[in-house]
């Protein structure tokens, strides 16, 4: 067998003592009961906002625990790589059944043709005895006009091409669509942009030797992560995601489809109908239902190839837009707490992701609170710092602790800024939803857009603006009391985990 010598990314994650998880879930009992004093609250409207904040955060908080918590691997999971001979034969190592066929999809629609060749490049030069690649060209049915020019590449390079002539599904209904007019057993999803290495199915097809297991997840990596402060964002969310979480995520079964750099078999996707249609995150609504038909996920938490991060903010927000308004509608529409078949640990890990993307109305509350009160003198509860600091502080302490261990000291500020000031994103992607507006899928361009994105930010810069007059006329009206300076202490938090936002949006591309 060749061997590898590439420089391989290493993504960054590290186990938790359990007895810190354990110290965490405790301290955020006890962190609960200060909230639950009835001589607390002040303005009752407002300590209701807040402690449906709180519960929402400590809801989130106790999934994640349960995610880190220490836990072995699944023993699929030690299986040797595949050997390299022929097709049909069978290794008395391990009692391999013959090899699985394999087709690579790779689904453009549109993107840069050079973007597209090197993965098509990389695609062909995968080392397996029994694979095909071909490229899902859906640039006719969505007036791309280098629709021919794929056609062309993609032939030239010994890749088949299946061009769409009628439109349906986006991404989803392009691979359903060559799901008939395929055979292999195993379908590998590889996003345009996504470039795979020679040894990908070496080391993903040992998982299927078993035939409960469903699809197999890799990574998403980033190979741009270090060009601006947009992409070194990106990467570093998504670090955090493909490191600590999906670990977790995979030893309770509960990890899920990422829409790219995934393995299915083919069974398994045809017993729930093909990529799910109805919703713009296609692959985790699929997901949800190829655990309830009861197969198995596995992650494995190695790079296996090299994409792109969006390289400017319009390109971030329209990502962060499209998963948000489908994590979203994962809640309300799909609602695994409500799904059969699913275990309690699955059911934890869906609720988790899709509330995610509900935080922008908790993140809305908690920054409104401090300008309530420097403007009208409106408080949620009755300040008493040294008290409420005994409770918050270990809590929190502990929370951003584990964090930083579990991502192994990958976990940045910026990220942190970027998640915060996202919830301008989220809150549009909630209002969507409410509305009952529709919105389409939209591939994350490939390539940065140039101009500054300030626009983005102008919630950002009005809710600065509001607060300085806010800290202001506080200070004017009763001086700077304890009341004051904690509430000039809380927005000014804010303020400065929205500048790296800021900054980014406007920097030109």
């Amino acid at each position: 067998m060749k061997k590898n010598n590439r420089a391989q990314p290493r993504l960054k994650w590290a186990q938790v003592d359990k007895f810190v998880i354990l110290s965490s879930a405790v301290i955020t009992l006890i962190y609960i009961t200060w909230w639950l004093n009835p001589d607390n609250p002040d303005n009752i409207v407002l300590y209701g906002l807040l402690f449906i904040g709180e519960v929402f955060h400590i809801f989130l908080l106790f999934v994640l625990l349960n995610t880190l918590w220490p836990r072995k691997d699944p023993p699929v999971s030690k299986a040797a790589s595949v050997p390299d001979v022929a097709p049909g034969i069978v290794t008395e190592d391990a009692k391999l059944r013959p090899f699985p066929s394999v087709d690579v999809y790779i689904p453009v629609a549109g993107e840069p043709v050079d973007i597209i060749e090197n993965t098509v490049r990389a695609a062909m030069n995968i080392r397996y005895a029994d694979f095909k690649v071909y490229v899902l060209n859906d640039g006719y049915v969505a007036n791309s006009d280098n629709w021919k020019d794929v056609e062309r590449l993609a032939n030239g390079l010994g890749a088949e091409c299946i061009t769409r002539t009628i439109p349906g599904g986006a991404k989803a209904g392009n691979i359903n669509h060559a799901l008939d007019l395929t055979d292999g057993e195993i379908i590998v999803i590889l996003d345009a942009d996504m470039v795979a290495y020679e040894d990908l199915l070496e080391k993903v097809i040992p998982y299927f030797r078993h035939d409960n297991v469903g699809f197999v997840q890799t990574p998403q990596y980033y190979k741009n992560f270090d060009k601006n402060e947009v992409t070194r964002a990106a990467w570093e969310q998504q670090e955090f995601f493909y490191g600590p979480i999906m670990v977790g995520r995979s030893k309770t079964n509960s990890s899920f489809i990422c829409g790219t750099n995934v393995a299915i078999r083919r069974r398994a996707l045809l017993d729930v109908g093909g990529v799910n249609t109805g919703t713009i995150t296609e692959d985790i609504l699929t997901s949800l239902h190829v655990h309830q038909k009861g197969w198995k996920s596995h992650y494995l938490p190695e790079v296996l190839t090299e994409g792109l991060a969006p390289e400017d903010m319009l390109s971030y927000f329209k990502q962060q837009l499209r998963w948000a308004r489908g994590g979203l509608d994962l809640f309300f529409r799909f609602n695994p707490l409500f799904k059969r078949g699913l275990t309690f640990a699955q059911r934890m890990e869906y609720l988790s992701s899709s509330l995610y993307y509900a935080s922008g109305i908790v993140i809305l509350i908690d920054i409104i609170m401090p300008i309530a009160y420097l403007l009208i003198g409106a408080q949620p509860v009755r300040i008493a710092t040294t008290t409420f600091a005994l409770f918050f502080m270990p809590y929190i302490f502990l929370l951003l602790y584990i964090m930083y261990r579990a991502s192994d000291g990958a976990i940045t500020f910026r990220a942190f800024s970027f998640s915060f000031s996202s919830f301008t994103i989220q809150l549009q992607a909630l209002w969507s939803i409410l509305t009952g507006k529709k919105m389409g899928f939209v591939v994350t361009p490939k390539k940065g857009q140039q101009g500054r994105y300030l626009f983005l930010a102008y919630p950002h810069l009005l809710y600065i603006t509001v607060f300085a007059f806010a800290a202001f006329w506080a200070v004017f009206r009763e001086g700077l009391t304890a009341a004051v300076a904690i509430n000039v202490a809380w927005g000014l938090f804010n303020v400065i985990l929205f500048i790296p936002f800021i900054k980014a949006a406007y920097e030109q591309v």
